[in-house]
Order: C-alpha cells, then sequence, then structure tokens
C-alpha cells in the first residue's frame, strides 16, 4: 500500500485535512484489495462515509457496494434515509438481515422485545463470507469508546472474523501495511481521528441531508434505565411506566429499544454544534444501552468479529 497521503494545500482547514486522509485511506483500500465494501446503516457518521467515498471516487461510480446489517429493530426514519442515499449515489444496496440468521436457526431468537444488537456480528460475518468480501469501510470513531480507541484505522480480522487488539499492525506517521493475508479481511475505518464534533461541522459545511430523527422534535417517550426511549413497536411501556410528550432528538442512531433520545431544542446543524461543543460525554455512552451493559461491551463483541 502507498505509504504518501494525497497532499493538501497549506492553507488547509482542520476539516480538509480530515477529509483529505479519509479519502486517501478509501482510495488506498480499494486499490489494494479486490472486493471491499462500505457499511452504510443510514446514522450520521455512515452517511459521511458514503459521502466521502463519493468524493474520492467522483465523477465514477462508488466502486463498490454499500451493505447495511439489518437488525429489524431498526427506527423507519433511519432506514427510508438510508435507502434514498443508496439510490442517490447509485450504489447497490445489500441488506443482509438478522431475522435471516435467526431463521437458519445460527442465532438464539431473543423474542420480540428482545436485544439483537450483540447478533449483527453472526450476520456480518455471514455476510462477508458469501460476497467473498476482503475490506470493509466502517464508520467508527475513537472518541465513540474506549475499546474503539483502541483499534487502528486497518484492522485486521483473522479467518474467524475476530479481532485480538494485541496483534495489530504499528501504524506510525499514518503508514499503513494493506496486504490482506490469506483467511483475514480488513475492516478499515477512515474516521477514526474524527470527533462527533468534526462529524457534525463537516456535515455543516458539505450541506448534507440526515435521518429527521438527529434534530428536535416532538416524541411520546417512556424513562427506561435512565434513558428516554421512543414509544413504539419496539418500546412498549409497562404498566408502572408513564409515556410523556418531550422535545428530543438522538444524538446516535442504533435499534429503537437501545438508543435514547436526549432533551434538546437543537432543531438546525449550527444548533447541534452548539450543543455538542458543551457536551462532557460520548454519543454512545450517554444514549446506547448496548454499551452501558459493562466496562468491556464494545471491546468484546469487537472481538467476536463486531464492527
Amino acid at each position: 500500500m502507498s505509504t504518501t497521503p494525497m497532499q493538501t494545500p497549506k492553507s488547509a482547514s482542520h476539516l480538509d485535512l480530515l477529509e483529505s486522509h479519509a479519502i486517501f485511506i478509501l482510495r488506498e483500500v480499494a486499490a489494494e484489495c479486490e472486493r471491499p465494501v462500505l457499511l452504510f446503516s443510514g446514522g450520521k457518521d455512515s452517511a459521511v462515509l458514503l459521502h466521502l467515498a463519493k468524493k474520492a471516487f467522483a465523477p465514477q461510480q462508488l466502486p463498490f457496494p454499500v451493505m447495511h446489517i439489518d437488525t429489524g429493530q431498526n427506527f423507519k426514519e433511519v432506514l427510508d434515509f438510508r435507502d434514498a442515499a443508496a439510490a442517490k449515489a447509485r450504489a447497490r444496496l445489500i441488506v443482509a438481515k438478522v431475522q435471516d440468521s435467526i431463521d437458519q436457526g445460527k442465532v438464539a431468537d431473543p423474542g420480540p422485545m428482545g436485544v439483537r444488537n450483540r447478533l449483527q456480528s453472526v450476520t456480518l460475518l455471514d455476510a462477508i463470507n458469501d460476497n467473498k468480501f476482503d475490506a470493509a469501510f466502517g464508520g467508527a470513531r475513537r472518541d465513540e469508546d474506549k475499546a474503539r480507541a483502541k483499534e487502528r484505522i486497518l484492522s485486521f480480522r483473522d479467518a474467524f472474523g475476530q479481532w485480538d487488539p494485541r496483534a495489530q499492525r504499528p501504524e506510525l506517521w499514518q503508514l499503513y501495511q494493506g496486504k490482506v493475508n490469506s483467511g483475514e479481511h480488513l475492516r478499515a475505518f477512515p474516521l477514526s481521528d474524527w470527533t462527533e464534533l468534526d462529524v457534525w461541522e463537516y456535515i455543516a459545511r458539505e450541506n448534507m441531508e440526515l435521518p429527521s430523527i438527529y434534530f428536535a422534535h416532538q416524541r411520546h417517550v417512556v424513562l427506561r434505565d435512565n434513558m428516554w426511549l421512543a414509544v413504539g413497536e419496539w418500546v412498549v411501556p409497562s404498566s408502572d411506566e408513564n409515556i410523556e410528550v418531550r422535545t428530543v432528538r438522538f444524538r446516535t442512531v442504533g435499534d429503537a429499544n437501545l438508543t435514547g433520545a436526549v432533551d434538546s431544542d437543537a432543531d438546525t446543524i449550527e444548533k447541534i454544534i452548539d450543543e455538542i461543543s458543551i457536551a462532557n460525554v460520548s454519543e454512545r455512552g450517554a444514549t446506547r444501552a448496548d454499551d452501558r451493559f459493562s466496562e468491556t461491551a464494545m471491546e468484546d463483541r469487537k472481538r467476536e468479529g463486531y464492527f
């Protein structure tokens, strides 16, 4: 793999440098690997990643498909955005469903209100193997979680899709070793060095579209595990839970029964940037129940093959 990132002007801004490095990674991995894929959930980080990929390979179409690992418990607004964004990018969209893994007996059915997030690893690894993908671009950032902070920009997985944080290749001075050995595949994270604030400032600069639930709106919610969960198909209040109508927004997007909303009146990107500028908790740490089960929740899942 080439060792010299794309050059940027001396007057380049912080966002210019982040964009340049991300585009460099996208191009180099696409050149080095035979069958890459871009993981695209419809969330803000994957939306930025798709936007960068379109820039990296313009005016041509993306040289790889985009893929969503669908748990079946997503917000409708996000799925609608996913489909529209993929169509606008003229990208081939692959949807790998956790329900299929359940139907095939590969994972246990947690029930209609059960947690499916951890089951994604099996579906992802099967989709990678079935499509013979040797690289998968993801929108993970190091500031999201301490386990993500341990991960390299090029993260290699063994024949079982597992990640060993103690056996990673060094990446000193942005020098990458992209060779994929037999039986391995890699995950590439072009947004690793970005922060949540960087992402929103870039969205503002590029005038990007996002799912509506990222912006403040009124919603029926219920307080559960110290989080405001949106009442709906996947969150049915019990007899001792009170439904409230509050003005909220979502900082991150995951399964509807695991992702909490935050009280907010930030209904524009500018207001969201102001809000994020003073936040002292990461979006996942504040609003994702799947990351609050234990201190090592994310790392445990990544060892199993999670994004």
